[in-house]
């Protein structure tokens, strides 16, 4: 991801991920910080939400800041597939002031074969 300038931590269990994925439905519950973050719930919309927005429904994050108020993160997004998740992250460096968030791969899989996992 060459737009990332702040340093990442991986998540490495389940319940980090279900703790730190909790943060997403708090930046859902006021519309300010909803539209900064580019976070909706997509079954509150009437349309899809689709990239650069991220569903928090469908969204489980597995890397996020190292530095506390980086506000940046990895997730995989399920809207795409429920079994083999596209990865996003964060960016709010290519448009400063609000976040995008980007695809990083296609699905989960895929990441794993570029890196050669």
């Amino acid at each position: 991801m060459p737009w990332f300038e702040d340093p990442l931590h991986f998540l490495t269990s389940a319940p980090a991920m279900v703790r730190e994925s909790s943060s997403l439905d708090y930046f859902t519950e006021d519309d300010a910080t909803a539209q900064l973050f580019r976070q909706a719930r997509g079954s509150e919309q009437a349309e899809a939400v689709d990239l650069p927005w991220l569903d928090v429904e469908r969204a489980f994050f597995v890397a996020v800041n190292e530095n506390a108020g980086d506000d940046v993160a990895i997730a995989f997004d399920y809207r795409t597939d429920p079994a083999d998740p596209r990865v996003v992250a964060s960016d709010f460096w290519t448009a400063p002031g609000r976040c995008s968030w980007r695809e990083v791969a296609p699905t989960f899989s895929a990441l794993v074969v570029a890196f050669d996992l």
